[in-house]
């Protein structure tokens, strides 16, 4: 079946945005990450632009896409990780090795705090509980099996490391308000990284049916520009 064609504009905070999507090439841990964005971005925005660019590939440029071969998955790991509720737009940390991972991130104390009240959550009626305790850098981690680049099918990719301090440096180096964006399908999109002063709405907004695509499309930087 055909993909979908998106929109390249769509109505954002009551403003017509065009979103401009630029192609790169598969972006591994050997490619620069301030180098490899203002090589691709630069060449296509203006100014007043917003420049876009999806987690996942600044996680990667940053060390953080894990192949599965090299996790060892410890004892909680292999415990918690069957407790965690499956969702219609991944596998998240219902995995050993996302979950391992999870630990590595914010360690065997935080994330059994978080079992714990994700199971009182549940009782309750509540979902989200697990996530709210164990925090940013465990939800943004994507599980392996789950990626559309084949080069990372194998790989348990973390969220990226400092995402505002990197979207802050980004915004810096190429003189344009750069977001890290977590967007997909399913829930839409969210800021998970910005610099200060960004309209966060705004770029939720404008993303929110995912634009970049969720497999191999290869545009993980879209260009937002406001026409009115």
């Amino acid at each position: 079946m055909a993909k979908k064609e998106k929109p390249a504009v769509i109505e954002a905070r009551g403003r017509k945005v065009r979103r401009v999507p630029v192609k790169t090439h598969v972006l591994l841990e050997t490619d620069p990450l301030v180098e490899s964005v203002k090589r691709y971005a630069l060449p296509a925005a203006q100014p007043g632009d917003i420049i876009t660019i999806a987690e996942s590939p600044v996680a990667v440029m940053q060390g953080r896409a894990i192949p599965i071969s090299k996790i060892r998955v410890g004892f909680w790991a292999s415990v918690l990780w069957r407790f965690v509720k499956k969702v219609p737009y991944g596998i998240g940390l219902r995995s050993p090795w996302s979950m391992q991972c999870a630990i590595d991130e914010v360690g065997a104390p935080r994330i059994i705090r978080a079992a714990i009240a994700g199971a009182w959550g549940k009782l309750r009626g509540r979902s989200g509980d697990f996530y709210k305790v164990a925090g940013k850098q465990a939800a943004m981690i994507d599980a392996a099996h789950t990626s559309g680049v084949k080069e990372f099918y194998e790989s348990v990719i973390k969220g990226p490391k400092d995402p505002d301090g990197t979207a802050r440096m980004l915004t810096s180096e190429l003189g344009l308000p750069v977001a890290i964006v977590d967007a997909n399908d399913v829930f839409g999109c969210a800021v998970v990284g910005a610099p200060d002063g960004l309209d966060v709405k705004l770029v939720q907004e404008a993303m929110r049916d995912n634009p970049a695509g969720q497999g191999d499309e290869l545009t993980p930087i879209i260009i937002l520009r406001t026409e009115n």
